[in-house]
């Protein structure tokens, strides 16, 4: 089964990969156009109620393939408000082919006939909510045919995550779906078909600009912060951090560090906040302090940049996962008390092979996407996300994982790794945490891809921080 949001963002993701969605359209509406002949036979009365989208775009393709039938088509609303080009291209088609499709602009002025089948293509998976005019009255009049009634993709009116409909819904006999069954259609009485459109697996498998969606929706406005526990021996990490996470939408940033570095930090950025504390090294006297500041102002914590491995720092970090409650990526130096710990906070953890396999992972010599099961597995006895870094990372929650594999050969330079942990803080202020975990290697990845050739071929990890907001907007070179 997959989502509603989960579908659009893989309908992108194939585009991204050379299968355009003219092409998936067109598949979409042979599938309808099956469906049908199935139901009817050659000479049967067609009727396509077609809305402004992509659901409308895909009867208008079902027409060309059921010249066998009486077919009419009735676009409700205006044919130059339809949504997307290719439901125009192909609108466009029926029109130069001298088709009987027609514009109704007025649901007074819907009339149906006395069709064998009805074909409801006014509403796809996205659009949830009570019917509106026109497509209620129309709703209501396909139901009150003697006709079979086909639906696209989803009934109109009906939620294809939940299978409920907010008033007025069209009662359909049979519904063709697209790629994979929905989780609210199971629970309608009627005859599900899934139709294979020719979407590629790498599609869901590789983490895309479609896993983008929701981030460039959530990007400010979420009223988010970001606190970074990291510096101490390293100075130059917990900065790179605290600035990727502003640039990946986060409010604001605070960056706790030692007085003895505390002024070097501020120093890479006048836009980071610093907060500091006595001491050359984090120390379990401190923690009470932290923990009481995260929770007060509900911070996204990154801990662990540039922290060292210090016994009492490591015993400092374990004590702080131990009484936080809220989100956490959990990096570098502190990756290593993570299975160790026993807390009630959400952690994205991001470990390179060498992190993993101290972490308790596998201990992975080749690709990690060879090792992906045993990565899931792990997150699963974790309890906890994992992002394995490498060439091309692995993600997964312990139920789900995905292959990121954008970036660069120059990204092995110091500090990506900085980058990434606070790209994905900045992103779980607005984001579930696994879709945060998804979505920020993989704009980590593209930040570096848009970076001109001259600059990738040296790169450094701060260039990233000017290409972060180009990745998510998916601005291309």
């Amino acid at each position: 089964m997959i989502s509603s949001d989960r579908m659009a963002a893989v309908d992108e993701n194939s585009e991204a990969l050379g299968v355009p969605r003219k092409q998936l359209m067109e598949s979409s509406g042979n599938a309808v156009a099956r469906a049908v002949r199935d139901l009817a036979d050659p000479g049967a009365s067609v009727v396509i109620v077609a809305g402004r989208g992509n659901n409308g775009g895909d009867a208008f393709v079902a027409a060309r393939f059921l010249d066998e039938y009486d077919v009419s088509v009735r676009l409700l609303g205006r044919p130059g408000s339809i949504s997307t080009d290719i439901a125009r291209e192909n609108w466009d088609a029926l029109q130069s082919a001298e088709y009987d499709a027609e514009a109704v602009t007025d649901s007074k002025d819907l009339s149906l006939g006395d069709p064998d089948v009805v074909v409801d293509a006014m509403l796809g998976t996205g659009v949830t909510g009570a019917l509106r005019e026109p497509e209620a009255t129309a709703a209501e009049a396909m139901n009150d045919l003697d006709a079979t009634v086909v639906a696209v993709d989803v009934p109109s009116g009906v939620n294809a995550d939940t299978g409920e409909a907010e008033g007025v819904a069209v009662d359909a006999d049979r519904v063709v779906t697209f790629h994979d069954d929905k989780p609210g259609l199971p629970d309608l009485d009627c005859e599900v078909t899934v139709a294979d459109i020719g979407i590629p697996p790498a599609a869901e498998a590789f983490v895309g600009p479609g896993d983008l969606r929701s981030v460039r929706e959530g990007v400010r406005g979420g009223d988010s912060r970001v606190f970074v526990i990291g510096g101490g021996p390293y100075t130059g990490a917990p900065a790179l951090s605290g600035q990727s996470s502003l640039r990946a939408g986060a409010d604001l940033t605070f960056v706790a560090a030692p007085s003895k570095v505390s002024g070097q930090i501020q120093g890479y950025a006048e836009d980071l906040i610093v907060q500091d504390y006595e001491g050359d090294h984090l120390t379990p006297d401190q923690v009470d302090g932290l923990v009481e500041t995260a929770h007060d102002y509900d911070d996204v914590v990154v801990l662990g940049p540039g922290l060292g491995n210090d016994d009492e720092t490591l015993e400092a970090a374990k004590e702080f996962l131990e009484q936080f409650e809220g989100k956490a990526v959990v990096d570098a130096d502190a990756l290593a008390v993570v299975s160790e710990v026993d807390t009630d906070a959400t952690l994205v953890c991001t470990p390179n092979r060498k992190e993993l396999a101290t972490m308790g992972g596998p201990d992975v010599d080749g690709p990690l996407r060879d090792a992906r099961e045993e990565i899931e597995s792990f997150a699963a006895d974790l309890g906890h996300v994992v992002v394995a870094k490498a060439a091309e990372d692995v993600v997964s929650d312990g139920e789900r994982t995905r292959l990121v594999r954008a970036g660069t050969p120059a990204m092995t330079v110091g500090g990506t790794g900085d980058i990434l942990a606070g790209i994905v803080a900045g992103l779980l202020g607005t984001q579930d945490p696994f879709d945060a975990a998804c979505a920020g290697p993989f704009v980590n990845g593209r930040a570096a891809e848009l970076l001109d050739d001259e600059r990738a071929g040296g790169l450094l990890a701060s260039d990233l921080l000017q290409t972060i907001p180009r990745a998510i907007r998916g601005e291309e070179e």
